[in-house]
């Protein structure tokens, strides 16, 4: 019997201290708790707060939009959107250009909601911000923008 492969703890140190996936999830993780605490009075996470943003337009947009803006596929978003809708603060309906979709908007319950929660998010958003080093805030988000919306084929080799 051979022995197992060893994977050397200097490549341990490398992947610990070089690992963009791993730099990223922990700092999403961070920003998360930061924006949930923020966000806890008025009884929201980040998370449905960014989908009640996602729904504040004009018209209401169709549920497949709006898992495409978050980048969360149609069963994370409607176990996402249960929490907002048992407590009134969002609807969906029928789409009338396609019987089998829905659209989704704020109920006037949620845009109150969403209201007290914009300066609140605006207050830690800035806070934020200023943590960064040397104001690149705005680098920051290009960069991240641009990993979001490339796919993985278009970096083979």
């Amino acid at each position: 019997m051979s022995d197992p492969a060893i994977v050397p703890f200097e490549t341990t140190l490398l992947v610990r201290d070089a690992c963009l996936c791993l730099h990223v999830q922990r700092a999403a993780r961070a920003l998360a708790r930061r924006f949930d605490d923020a966000l806890r009075p008025v009884g929201l996470t980040h998370g449905q707060f960014s989908l009640m943003m996602s729904l504040n337009r004009p018209v209401p947009p169709r549920k497949g939009d709006v898992a495409s803006l978050l980048a969360m596929d149609h069963s994370t978003l409607t176990a996402n959107l249960k929490p907002l809708e048992r407590r009134g603060l969002i609807e969906s309906e029928i789409d009338p250009e396609d019987r089998r979709g829905r659209l989704l908007r704020l109920t006037p319950e949620g845009m109150a909601v969403l209201a007290r929660a914009v300066p609140i998010w605006e207050r830690a958003h800035a806070a934020t911000e200023a943590l960064l080093a040397g104001g690149e805030a705005g680098r920051l988000r290009n960069d991240l923008m641009a990993l979001s919306t490339s796919s993985p084929e278009d970096h083979q080799p």
